[in-house]
């Protein structure tokens, strides 16, 4: 390991002296024609300030710090062992694409909820519990679940046929197409241990497969997921003209949106288009495809391309001391104790937190005129009430004589009633 914390000290030809050289490095299993071209196209773009490798990991103690100022993750799914690598990498200020914390939470059941509080369409959908306990519970594990459930309300809001999927998985693995009751039930015994969620089907006359780095490029391909693998993107959309112009604004709007609240930095999201409205189907790739042999020559480049130009922009943006980690708006929102109405409305740095004293003051704004009419109806009375001050000290200083005459009297006159006063006695 460096004795620097994600940098390693090169010398710098000409000068004499050294320079901060910070590494890209990605961690990949059995693909390999994306992690070379990535390498390779890293350091093309840059290669004196930064340079990219593949990850090497030969120790990994608790809070020390890796050589990397960023790591693309393509492999921890599948490999526990690395998500733990990766979660203290990050500790230690590396910026992991994408955040290894958020991967471990995420699940599909909870995107769609998401996507509903985003306005972005997704098909209706239900969660089911897994047809055996899991590991080590018992029947009074479940005293909280009512059974049955609600299933007529809750199949009548999905319909047939639909699909059944994990609420958290990928790579189309047990996914069941369900054409009514009776093959639902068949089809769940086999999940076993697997909490499914059950899907609308959605019939379409597109279907796309979009990537989005960094939150912010956007590559859309149309896909067709009942070819063989090697041909799901060697399609052509039906939508053309201005139809298609705005289907591509609106799929880029929703992308993008996805993204920014669940806060991936490298993600695909597809979208089935049904009566021109996309509903989003599949939006939880956090490794998705990049292999050449099946994404395509072109897509493949794009990928390449914007993939290097990210993690070289992460590196520059990357500084030590810091968890350099993407958080999505949703986990922003809710750190902020924001509404959620705000995921929809854009970045969370964009909108303010409302202040309770908000209302008064709009309230004193509104009062504001009519104080300032009674004012001008009052003005005058007053102007009349000074004019009338001077005639009141005037009287006052006339009244004064009298008032001392009458209280010279005064001692006389009670020494008067008490001479009758004795008398009468």
């Amino acid at each position: 390991m460096g004795a620097s914390n994600k940098t390693k000290k090169l010398p710098h030809r000409g000068l004499g002296g050294f320079i901060i050289m910070k590494k890209i490095g990605i961690l990949h299993g059995m693909e390999s024609t994306f992690p070379a071209a990535f390498v390779e196209r890293v350091n093309q773009l840059d290669g004196k300030k930064i340079i990219a490798e593949p990850v090497s990991i030969d120790r990994v103690v608790q809070g020390e710090a890796t050589d990397y100022a960023v790591i693309i993750d393509r492999i921890s799914q599948d490999v526990p062992f690395y998500k733990a690598y990766l979660k203290n990498a990050a500790l230690c200020g590396t910026a992991v694409i994408n955040n290894p914390f958020w991967w471990s939470a995420d699940e599909k059941f909870f995107n769609n909820c998401l996507a509903v509080k985003l306005g972005v369409p997704v098909p209706n959908t239900i969660l089911m519990p897994s047809k055996e306990r899991p590991t080590d519970t018992t029947e009074t594990s479940f005293r909280n679940l009512k059974l049955p459930m609600a299933w007529g309300e809750m199949f009548n809001y999905v319909g047939f046929p639909a699909y059944m999927k994990p609420h958290s998985g990928g790579g189309w693995k047990s996914v069941y197409r369900i054409d009514d009751l009776d093959d639902l039930w068949h089809k769940h015994a086999e999940t076993e241990q697997l909490v499914m969620m059950l899907q609308s089907e959605v019939t379409f006359e597109d279907y796309y497969r979009c990537y989005c780095l960094g939150g912010k490029y956007v590559h859309i391909m149309p896909y067709e997921p009942r070819n063989p693998h090697h041909l799901r993107y060697a399609t052509q959309p039906k939508t053309t003209g201005e139809a298609h112009k705005k289907l591509m604004a609106t799929i880029t709007d929703y992308v993008l949106r996805l993204n920014k609240a669940l806060g991936y930095d490298f993600n695909t999201v597809e979208f089935a288009v049904n009566n021109g409205i996309p509903y989003a189907i599949d939006f939880c790739n956090p490794a998705p495809d990049a292999d050449v042999h099946s994404v395509g020559q072109e897509n493949f480049e794009w990928i390449v391309e914007h993939a290097a130009k990210m993690a070289i922009e992460k590196a520059n943006e990357q500084q030590e001391g810091k968890t350099n980690l993407t958080w999505g708006s949703f986990v922003r929102t809710s750190a902020m104790n924001l509404p959620l109405a705000n995921l929809a409305k854009g970045d969370v740095e964009k909108v303010e937190k409302p202040k309770a004293a908000a209302p008064k003051k709009a309230e004193a704004k509104a009062e504001k005129p009519k104080v300032e009419k009674a004012a001008k109806a009052a003005a005058p009375k007053k102007a009349e009430a000074k004019a009338e001050k001077p005639k009141v000290e005037k009287a006052a200083k006339a009244a004064a004589p009298k008032k001392a005459e009458a209280k010279a009297k005064k001692p006389k006159a009670e020494k008067a009633a008490k001479v009758a006063a004795k008398s009468k006695k």
